[in-house]
């Protein structure tokens, strides 16, 4: 594993509604090495794989035990994303996903 610190900032968002985004850091993995994401008192896990990644610990498994819920979102220009939300700030999420014009399509950890 490879960590390259990055100190750059840029917005994203739309016009009342921008965010400034900090970028600290580029890492470059090795295959099937993880990195652990801390949260409160809860672990996200990340792995590289030969073929791509494991961008999420199981979506109805470990994820929910950890405290996690996730959700495909898209916005009005339909560009879709997965958002892993922990489960003591669904409200600041549903306030997020408004105020940004964003919309929950599906519930993941509920399949």
């Amino acid at each position: 594993m490879k960590i390259k610190k990055i100190n750059r900032e840029f917005i994203v968002g739309e016009r009342n509604n921008k965010l400034k985004i900090k970028h600290v850091a580029n890492v470059n993995l090795n295959n099937n090495e993880q990195i652990t994401f801390l949260f409160k008192k809860s672990e996200y896990d990340f792995v590289k794989k030969s073929w791509g990644f494991y961008a999420t610990p199981s979506i109805n498994g470990r994820l929910v035990k950890e405290g996690f819920l996730s959700a495909l979102v898209t916005n009005k220009k339909k560009m879709v994303y997965l958002m892993v939300i922990h489960k003591s700030k669904i409200i600041a999420f549903k306030k997020y996903c408004k105020d940004h014009n964003q919309k929950i399509v599906k519930w993941l950890h509920k399949i």
